[in-house]
């Protein structure tokens, strides 16, 4: 959506898909080519590949989701009766590749969005050709991870979280968060390049906040410690993965994000300077060639 005009920018389609009993937003472009399926991060929604989707849609079929509990998407109370986790997603996206693209696809996230993209990828792989991973969220809050950080970091995340499992206090806390000036200030924290930080951009991240439901979904992904790590994903991926990474992420520092190049299934790990954490947004001038290329490569 152009926020500016309030259409859709030409040749996007904005759809509905019923998953599980539950609308699930979506969009495509792009009518030659091998698919591709965009998925966002935490907080996010489709709309945060805005700069992306024209472009990929010139060489390539290219679809964005909505993963449940974001962006248009429905909002269900957790556990009531879907679970807001990794395997969860995984399968939404596994559902979609079946039933809406209908083949096999080339998967591509940003931050939680790469985990997913790997959830799937493991769990279904005659349903992906191959995932592209912009800045993989490490997940440094996992019970497994949270061993290495220093005790008073770890425990002022614990106290954090149980303060939060008061729907009260949650529900406040979140309120505070879904202001544009808050938005604004993280966004400018995890950004590298601020001219990104645009009204536009503050305008998709903060409308969908305001949804019913969203408080509960962000306060249990918050409390949510546990599921699949990238580190446990990649070993078993058996299609090619390419890593991109903004050398200025704040959140994923990019010197613990090499370590996962090493992995068999990763062809290529490029660094991106001056960008940040979300690397499609700040810089799709440099990511659309290259996820172009990338998939072309597997292609012919």
């Amino acid at each position: 959506m152009d926020y500016r005009t309030g259409r859709t920018r030409d040749f996007v389609r904005t759809e509905y898909w019923q998953w599980r009993g539950f609308a699930i937003r979506y969009q495509s472009a792009g009518i030659q080519g091998s698919p591709m399926l965009l998925v966002h991060g935490f907080g996010a929604c489709l709309d945060h590949w805005r700069k992306n989707i024209p472009s990929l849609a010139t060489t390539n079929r290219v679809y964005a989701i909505d993963l449940i509990g974001f962006g248009k998407s429905a909002k269900p109370q957790p556990n009531h009766p879907i679970a807001y986790t990794f395997e969860t997603w995984g399968e939404q996206v596994i559902a979609f590749c079946q039933e809406i693209i209908g083949e096999p696809a080339f998967l591509v996230g940003n931050s939680i969005g790469c985990v997913v993209t790997l959830q799937a990828a493991v769990a279904a792989p005659d349903w992906v050709r191959g995932v592209a991973m912009l800045d993989c969220s490490l997940r440094l809050l996992h019970d497994r991870k949270r061993t290495e950080l220093p005790w008073r970091q770890r425990f002022a995340v614990s106290l954090l979280q149980r303060i939060l499992a008061y729907k009260a206090i949650g529900h406040f806390f979140f309120s505070r968060l879904a202001r544009p000036q808050t938005i604004r200030k993280i966004l400018l924290q995890a950004y590298g390049r601020s001219e990104a930080v645009t009204d536009e951009l503050i305008h998709c991240l903060l409308e969908p906040a305001r949804d019913p439901g969203a408080a509960d979904v962000f306060l249990a992904f918050v409390g949510y410690s546990q599921g699949p790590l990238p580190d446990d994903l990649l070993p078993q991926l058996t299609c090619p993965a390419l890593l991109l990474w903004g050398v200025d992420d704040p959140w994923e520092p990019i010197h613990l994000g090499r370590a996962l190049s090493h992995f068999p299934a990763v062809e290529d790990f490029i660094a991106l300077d001056g960008v940040g954490h979300c690397p499609q947004d700040e810089a799709p001038e440099q990511v659309n060639p290259i996820l172009r290329d990338w998939i072309s490569k597997h292609t012919t």
